[in-house]
């Protein structure tokens, strides 16, 4: 498929979402590669831009460059912003209470800390996510490795093995110090997806490095 014809299907899964102001939102595809350009009403539909082009078959990596503008509303300032994101994670169930610390600077949330599971803080990233006036969010909370190296791999094999849409022998896992590394081949990019979230899924998960390729 060429690269004309992906960015005219990323342009059309953008005007299919109804969460998108896909009017704002500029598409270019080079070798594969899809740069998102443009201005969208908040960091959720941003976000939601994304996702929907990494969904198009074709789409091998997607550079980000969409812009948070609020458009006549005043954005809330960066206190006020800060406490309602606090508030946020003290309402999560998931995510230790005072475990998050949260910065925010021009409407960008940085998240610090350390947990001790990749989805804990998955879940801080999507609770704060939520916030209206967010222009922007680092993650650099820390996951606290709590698994033996063997144990790590077990687990990660296991979940590739169960996924119906991936050849686990055909993919290598290596840890080391709480950092997989993917090796080998998968027949799309969002099977590369499905192979990181197995990596990610396993206790003491700090780092995940993806060096598979599509066959």
């Amino acid at each position: 498929m060429g690269d004309k014809q992906i960015r005219q299907n990323i342009i059309d899964e953008l005007e299919f979402d109804p969460s998108i102001d896909a009017a704002h939102v500029g598409v270019s595809v080079e070798n594969g590669i899809a740069t998102l350009t443009g201005h969208v009403g908040s960091y959720t539909e941003r976000v939601a831009a994304e996702k929907a082009a990494q969904k198009v078959r074709g789409v091998r990596g997607v550079v980000e460059e969409i812009k948070v503008r609020f458009g006549g509303e005043t954005p809330p300032r960066d206190e006020d912003l800060a406490r309602r994101a606090v508030q946020m994670l003290d309402w999560s169930v998931t995510v230790p209470r005072n475990a998050v610390q949260v910065k925010v600077q021009d409407g960008w949330v940085t998240l610090s800390g350390k947990l001790g599971w990749q989805y804990q803080k998955e879940e801080a990233y999507r609770a704060i996510r939520r916030l209206a006036g967010v222009a922007g969010i680092v993650n650099a909370i820390e996951v606290a490795p709590k698994a033996s190296v063997p144990d790590v791999r077990a687990k990660i094999v296991a979940a590739l093995k169960r996924s119906a849409e991936l050849e686990a022998d055909a993919i290598k896992v290596t840890v080391k110090d709480g950092k997989v590394v993917l090796e080998g081949k998968v027949n799309a990019c969002h099977e590369r997806r499905i192979a990181e979230n197995a990596a990610w899924s396993a206790p003491g998960v700090r780092a995940v490095e993806d060096h598979l390729t599509l066959a």
